[in-house]
């Protein structure tokens, strides 16, 4: 069964150029032009993956809107942000809101189709019936890759695609440090060092919300980080 990839932009052009592309290397697209019309077509039905535009029309900050809504009807759903605005604080603020990665227009359609083939190949790889049987038990910590899902205190954690990536490295082996760089490899991400602390920041308030003494996730200054067993 194709993927479905939905594609919000508000330039038609630049929009049926990425469905064209995503097409030929067979994805099913849907494709939408404002926020208001995107977000009544995902409260009939998700897709596989979301492509966002940060301005749309007269809004120009849309498409971070549009990531907070989607965030409310799924966690684990993609959402990448492809946008002119190559801003460091753009960038950070769509990490904050929960998207998954943030690329720039500049960005080749071959590359920007390897990252999106990568990504799916990935969940994949973790869902598939070899791997059902693997969870990770850590304390507290439940991870289970198949679903995708993780519970802290037998509560769900609401991670991203991106965060559950990061837990699950850290958690898989728990003492050794993790670079930056193998963080942004578990998560099949291409980002600097303070979206990284973003990502890291944003799961450490996940865990807190539900216990306000955790603090399983070590910074190791300089190196990385690791997941310390309580």
């Amino acid at each position: 069964m194709k993927k479905v990839i939905a594609i919000v932009e508000d330039e038609p052009a630049i929009r049926d150029n990425y469905a064209a592309a995503f097409q030929r290397h067979g994805y099913s697209v849907r494709t939408y032009g404002t926020r208001k019309e995107a977000i009544e077509a995902f409260r009939a039905r998700l897709p596989d993956l979301a492509v966002i535009d940060v301005g749309l029309r007269e809004e120009p900050e849309g498409g971070f809107e549009l990531c907070r809504e989607l965030r409310s009807m799924s966690a684990e759903l993609p959402i990448i942000f492809l946008t002119a605005r190559d801003s460091e604080l753009d960038a950070v603020s769509g990490l904050r809101l929960g998207a998954d990665d943030y690329l720039t227009k500049d960005l080749s359609l071959t590359h920007l189709i390897a990252r999106v083939t990568a990504l799916f190949r990935r969940i994949d790889a973790l869902t598939q019936p070899s791997n059902r049987d693997q969870v990770i038990s850590r304390g507290a910590l439940m991870i289970d890759a198949a679903r995708l899902h993780a519970t802290w205190q037998e509560q769900p954690l609401g991670l991203t695609l991106t965060e559950f990536w990061i837990v699950h490295a850290l958690a898989k082996n728990p003492g050794h440090v993790k670079n930056r760089q193998q963080l942004m490899d578990a998560a099949n991400v291409v980002l600097d060092d303070n979206t990284i602390t973003s990502h890291i920041k944003r799961i450490r308030r996940k865990f807190q919300a539900i216990d306000a003494s955790f603090d399983n996730i070590e910074t190791m200054y300089g190196m990385g980080y690791r997941w310390k067993e309580a």
